[in-house]
């Protein structure tokens, strides 16, 4: 690589490297793989890709008469099809949000992830310090799923040309999440690289490892018909469908300066809102036992990421009005025209973590549940294929 045209940044903590506590030369390991687009990961069949480049000046309209969606916004799900099925004849075993590798008696589990075209609107809004809470959240958030603890997070800031207190504030929101986390930010990479992006633009990427032990993972084979489908309440967009999202806003004719209809602060605010992170949450719900299954509401919505944690013959009910959906996706329908069924497979419309639970953590949970840390019964396990709202 022409270090006139690349520099490099290398950041990392200096730590004692762990032993492990066994090796196998011929251990398996689970595999997990992403391309940012309906799903935030895949298995089955089903992949998240991104799209993440576009005229952010460009409108785009769906066919005359109809509502927006995420294809029209430039992201098509069916390559991202293509691409699972030939991927998955290069490495088969790849599934889950988050890669398993066997260490001992435990796992160490694996997500990477970026915040997708989410940062267009970071260079718009000026709003850079929460950036890096979005990233990393969407990693945390993935591997918790399968009940691991992160331990680490290591990033990639990619940038045209280094505005050194730009990527302090993006850094900051870095620091902000593993600390939300209660991860070490272990390391990361700064590439400066001319010619690649436009001025003032960058691009994000990070990667979290935890761990857990192998007899607790959370895998969804227990999960049976009557369990109990427990949402946790989102933030707002959090870092997917942004695509979407921006053509939205350009076919409204409104500003991210714009008071958001219907809300109390503006559009810029509203999206830019930084992801949820569930580790602690999460993590303390599956210490008093019951869950079966998690799954981290990102591109795919309930429709394509609740079946994921499935055993063969199951679907879900989700209940209707079970939760407030929050102004900013209303207004996002409403502006967009987009359909019930769109919206539902792009965006998680309020709730970015759903727990599949025995009916006796249910009670429990709903129970104990505080005005910090809200939960909801948004629905149920029945037999059957896919999500059903009822």
């Amino acid at each position: 690589m022409n270090l006139g045209a690349c520099t490099e940044l290398s950041r990392y903590l200096a730590v004692p490297s762990p032993k492990p506590n066994s090796t196998n030369s011929n251990c398996s390991s689970i595999s997990s793989r992403g391309l940012r687009c309906p799903t935030g990961g895949y298995t089955g069949g089903v992949l998240s890709m991104s799209t993440s480049r576009r005229d952010k000046n460009a409108v785009v309209a769906g066919a005359e008469g109809k509502g927006l969606t995420y294809r029209d916004a430039g992201v098509d799900i069916d390559a991202g099809s293509e691409l699972v099925r030939r991927i998955a004849k290069m490495a088969p075993g790849i599934g889950g949000f988050g890669g398993l590798f066997p260490l001992g008696d435990s796992y160490l589990v694996a997500g990477t992830d970026g915040v997708g075209t989410k940062v267009m609107l970071a260079f718009e809004t000026g709003i850079h310090d929460t950036i890096g809470i979005d990233l990393v959240a969407m990693s945390v958030n993935d591997i918790v799923t399968s009940g691991a603890k992160p331990l680490f997070f290591l990033d990639y800031f990619a940038t045209g040309h280094l505005d050194v207190d730009v990527a302090e504030q993006v850094i900051k929101g870095i620091v902000d999440g593993c600390k939300q986390s209660d991860c070490v930010l272990l390391g990361g990479e700064t590439a400066e690289m001319p010619g690649l992006y436009k001025e003032g633009e960058y691009d994000l990427s990070g990667c979290a490892v935890g761990i857990v032990k192998q007899d607790s993972v959370i895998n969804g084979k227990n999960i049976a018909a009557g369990d109990i489908i427990i949402g946790l309440p989102s933030s707002g967009v959090h870092s997917n469908g942004f695509s979407l999202v921006r053509s939205v806003l350009a076919q409204s004719g409104l500003s991210l300066k714009d008071k958001l209809p219907g809300g109390d602060i503006t559009i810029g605010e509203a999206l830019m809102a930084p992801t949820a992170i569930y580790v602690e949450q999460v993590l303390d719900l599956v210490s008093k036992g019951g869950v079966k299954g998690i799954a981290h509401i990102t591109g795919g919505g309930f429709t394509d990421n609740i079946p994921r944690v499935f055993p063969e013959g199951l679907g879900a009910l989700i209940y209707k009005d079970s939760w407030e959906v929050p102004t900013v996706f209303k207004w996002l329908q409403e502006a967009g025209k987009i359909e019930d069924s769109e919206m539902r497979r792009t965006f998680n419309m309020g709730i970015g973590m759903v727990l599949v639970v025995s009916p006796e953590a249910a009670n429990r949970i709903l129970e104990n549940r505080g005005d910090t840390e809200k939960a909801y019964r948004i629905g149920e396990v029945i037999s059957g294929k896919g999500v059903i709202h009822g």
